[in-house]
This record gives C-alpha cells, structure tokens and sequence, in this order.
C-alpha cells in the first residue's frame, strides 16, 4: 500500500494539537481525519476504518480509554493501530492505556520529528509493495497484510510484536540482525523494555514453528535460517 492510502485519525480537545499533527502527518503524505472528543472519533472511525488512530486521553464527552475499549470491541478495528499520545505521564495512564487495547503510548511534549519516526515505525506493516506482503519459505508463509502465519498448512496465532519480529527476521533469510536494530525496528528507539525482551520472544517463536528456524549469533543478535537454501 502507498503512503498516500494511508489514514490517519487524530483526536484531540486541543486546536493546536490537531493543527500541528494535521500539518506534520500530511506533510509526510498521509491521509489526516480529526476529532474533538471520542464521541466524534468513533463516528469518523466509522466512517473511514483508519490505519492509525492517535487518541489524547483527557477529553470531554468520551475520554481516550473509552474510546480505545469501544474500538476494540469492534471486529472492523482490529487491525487499526491504536497510539495514546497524552500529556499523562502516570504509570496508571498507560497501564489503563495497554490493557484498553492501546498499541503505543507517547507522553507529550513530544518533537514533530520524533513523533513523524515513531508514527512511520507503526505502520511499516501497512507500507509495502504488493509482491512483498507474502513471505514463502519452506513450509512457512507469512502474509503481512493480513497478519496472518501459516505453517504446514496450519494458521497459527501471534500477538502482534511475536508477529513483527517473526516477519523482520524472515524478510532476509541468513542475515544477521543486530539486537539494537532489532529492538529500534519491532520496540522502537524511545520505548524502554528489559534486556530479555527479544530472547523471551524468540522462545516463543521456536516453541510455535521449531527451532531450525532461528540461530542465535552469540554477542551479536539473531537470523532467521531457510532451511532449503
């Protein structure tokens, strides 16, 4: 899909936040819809099923956490990313955020720049050309557009950052990814995980497909083997 078919919801009480995001996000080529409240939000949701949505928390007649719950209840949305991007920076705001459905959470003030980043970072599954929306490898396909894993002819279930790191590593068979690139391109740069992120979710990966697939480069990170190469 191109840059230009992407859409992009962004909620907000505040004008000038949607002034600035509006202008930034459609400088880049986007597609930008706005909201005042999430009462507004789920009827332009409604109305165009947008690839990101980017929600404030505090805001009159629906708040962001309601919003996101709503969303999510909705089968239409489940692929819609969702990013918080609120003056809040409690340890419950985005506890409340995450478990609501959230996929990120970006505490303002944040730099045009740095959010343009973290926004081109999210919809990376969104943008690509058509031939590279199916990997085929072995007896593994792995279909980006659709989210979706097929091994021996059986669809399995990732969570969504399993799923990224699967179709990172697998996009070039035998390289090897260094843990930094690996954790800026699935994780992102400003978000903080523990050291044991990446081997906890490689474990997860080998017990579901095997672990012929995945060899660990010892000080350096890891690379998806093909086996019929």
């Amino acid at each position: 899909m191109k840059k230009s078919k992407i859409k992009i919801l962004v909620v907000d009480d505040e004008p000038d936040i949607l002034e600035i995001l509006t202008f930034n996000l459609s400088a880049q080529g986007y597609q930008v819809y706005t909201a005042s409240n999430g009462k507004k939000a789920l009827k332009v949701a409604d109305e165009i099923i947008p690839h990101l949505i980017i929600l404030d928390v505090m805001m009159p007649v629906m708040d962001g956490i309601e919003t996101c719950e709503r969303l999510r209840m909705d089968k239409r949305f489940q692929n819609t990313l969702i990013m918080f991007l609120s003056a809040r920076g409690e340890d419950y705001s985005h506890v409340a955020a995450f478990d609501a459905g959230a996929d990120d959470y970006v505490t303002k003030p944040v730099k045009p720049k740095v959010l343009m980043s973290k926004v081109k970072a999210m919809l990376r599954r969104f943008i690509v050309d058509e031939e590279s929306k199916n990997l085929l490898i072995g007896d593994l396909t792995i279909n980006l557009e659709e989210y979706k894993v097929i091994h021996k002819g059986e669809e399995l279930s990732f969570p969504r950052k399993e799923f990224e790191l699967l179709y990172l590593l697998a996009s070039k068979p035998d390289k090897v990814f260094k843990r930094e690139k690996i954790m800026e391109a699935v994780w992102g740069s400003d978000v903080v995980v523990g050291d044991r992120t990446i081997d906890v979710h490689i474990r997860k990966l080998r017990e579901k497909i095997g672990d012929d697939y995945f060899k660990t480069v010892k000080g350096v990170g890891y690379k998806f083997v093909n086996k019929e190469s």
